[in-house]
């Protein structure tokens, strides 16, 4: 049973166990074993958000890490996928990235990828952990507190910058306006030296981070925001990321927002005409509607769903050979370009998808038909398996039956938070909406908070 690691890292409130600072050295220590039965003297790259607490878990893991006999590399504030390029490009040991992603200032997690820039398997998280727990038992460095992280290589960043602007080399944006809306997070800084190079009318929002404004009623966690601007300004696209980039969601010029699965419907049309889409299969998930899966057939594409999280996402991908996968949350993965989600490199996948088209963002997704969904969150005070509480069970059941094949039920809980998702498709939005509420208050009446 998992105790740490999540879909997504580890991740909890910054200061409370497993992010207290024994923990956060325990992980070091861990990690570099880990690594030194490959590499003698392993080599990490370090990469952090925005958040106020960061620098704080960035110098007690790299004290862990080096006390383990690790050399440790440090990239600054970078975006999630970045550290995973930057690792990969260098023939790194490990990546390791403070971040808590979406979650708001408060929380901060810790993201661990292979040297092939891969995030680890659940084999290996499972591996690390029991060593983790076996290094909370040995005393602390008496001078922890007073460590620091190695200093910062700009190079790092600036090389991650170059790698983006090659993926389209001849993308102009004259004459276009795009809203981007950086979360005050990871992407900041590099989206403003990024995108006003490549032309056009560039309005960068949420791009002064001050350690607690990370996603704070922006960024790809309320998309409605980049949406309005988008359609205020007149602009031809909205752009928005999430607190550590590694997603991004877009906004039409009537400030429509475009999730994930529109994103992959554009790019599975794009990459089939030339020739590059594998298999002509796309790997999403079970939250991703049926009408792109409806959208995708009516192309002669296939699509697959895995659970929920990008890393398995990816382990469906590699299973299958599919070249394009992802999350309606707008995590996009194109294995070609890169080895996680990205959400700057899928940004400007889709700038140049829409310059090469000629059209706007809205034409190229008019045959998109979403079915009506909701999802309900519901605060949990533990993860107790669904399928073994009778009301829970009882609820979901009853709504399958009722929507009869005209509709999906998932319910799981979230990989990063102490949540229960209920989500619910249907063509019918009052049933669904009934159902859907009638599950959670089953949850709620079990295990809710």
């Amino acid at each position: 049973m998992r105790k740490l690691f999540g879909t997504d890292g580890i991740r909890a409130v910054a200061g409370e166990a497993p992010l207290d600072s024994p923990t956060i050295f325990a992980i070091g220590v861990a990690l570099a074993s880990s690594l030194k039965t490959l590499h003698p003297v392993p080599r990490v790259l370090l990469g952090a958000d925005t958040r106020e607490s960061s620098p704080s878990i960035s110098a007690v893991i790299s004290a862990g890490l080096r006390s383990a006999g690790a050399e440790v590399l440090n990239a600054g504030v970078i975006t999630t996928p970045g550290v995973a390029y930057l690792a990969r490009k260098h023939q790194l040991d490990a990546g390791v990235v403070i971040s808590a992603s979406h979650n708001p200032w408060q929380d901060n997690g810790i993201k661990v990828f292979g040297g092939d820039g891969y995030k680890l398997p659940d084999s290996t998280e499972m591996e690390i952990e029991a060593e983790i727990f076996r290094r909370l038992k040995e005393p602390l460095p008496p001078d922890l507190e007073q460590q620091n992280a190695p200093p910062v290589e700009k190079a790092f960043r600036v090389e991650y910058e170059d790698f983006l602007r090659n993926v389209v080399p001849r993308l102009d944006l004259a004459g276009k306006k795009i809203v981007i809306d950086c979360a005050n997070g990871a992407a900041a800084l590099i989206a403003s030296e990024l995108f006003p190079a490549l032309g056009g009318e560039i309005h960068l929002t949420h791009v002064a981070p001050n350690g607690r404004n990370i996603n704070e009623n922006c960024g790809a966690l309320h998309p409605e925001v980049v949406a309005r601007e988008t359609k205020d300004l007149g602009a031809d696209l909205g752009i928005t990321f999430d607190g550590d980039a590694d997603r991004a969601l877009f906004a039409d010029a009537h400030g429509r927002v475009v999730n994930g699965d529109g994103v992959m419907l554009m790019m599975a049309r794009d990459m089939q005409a030339k020739a590059e889409l594998a298999g002509d299969l796309v790997v999403a998930t079970t939250m991703s509607n049926m009408g792109l899966e409806a959208a995708l057939r009516s192309s002669g594409i296939r699509m697959l769903r895995a659970p929920v999280g990008d890393k398995y996402v990816l382990e469906m991908m590699q299973k299958h050979q599919a070249s394009l996968g992802g999350e309606q949350s707008g995590h996009i993965l194109v294995l070609r370009r890169s080895t996680t989600g990205d959400g700057l490199l899928t940004a400007l996948m889709v700038l140049d998808l829409l310059a090469r088209s000629g059209k706007p963002l809205h034409e190229l997704l008019s045959d998109l038909r979403v079915f009506p969904q909701v999802i309900v969150n519901v605060r949990v005070r533990e993860k107790r398996p669904l399928d073994q509480i009778p009301g829970v069970v009882e609820s979901i059941q009853k709504a399958e039956t009722d929507l009869d094949g005209n509709g999906r039920v998932v319910v799981r809980y979230s990989g990063t938070e102490a949540l229960a998702r209920v989500m619910i498709e249907a063509e019918s939005e009052q049933r669904m909406r009934e159902h859907a509420d009638r599950i959670a208050q089953a949850i709620r009446v079990e295990i809710g908070v």
